[in-house]
């Protein structure tokens, strides 16, 4: 089942950061184990532009959608067993002590 693990700052990371896991050996041994598909960093929150239509009308909007603290700063795709599986890659992910993870099973419609 493939899953897109979103990686968000938050304004309550783990303040223990001692044995804190490297993201490239995260990477590397999930990319080695098939379990992610594809990932990236994104640009800064800052660069985002939010488009909407609104009776008939193009509105655009600096910044991204929801005005927060916390931001979306990449994403990975999954492709894991399970929920279980995938959380227990998400729980490696270094960003799950100094961030957050939001996981998300993709839509699947031909059911």
């Amino acid at each position: 089942m493939k899953y897109v693990m979103f990686v968000c700052t938050d304004t309550a990371p783990d303040s223990d950061t001692s044995n804190l896991p490297d993201v490239d050996d995260w990477v590397a041994e999930n990319d080695a184990r098939g379990r992610r598909l594809q990932g990236m960093v994104l640009a800064p929150a800052s660069s985002a532009t939010t488009v909407r239509v609104r009776d008939g009308e193009v509105l655009l909007s600096d910044g991204p959608f929801a005005e927060t603290k916390e931001a979306i700063v990449g994403f990975d795709l999954l492709d894991c067993a399970d929920l279980d599986e995938a959380i227990d890659v998400a729980r490696a992910h270094p960003m799950a002590r100094t961030g957050r993870l939001e996981i998300r099973p993709l839509a699947d419609f031909e059911q």
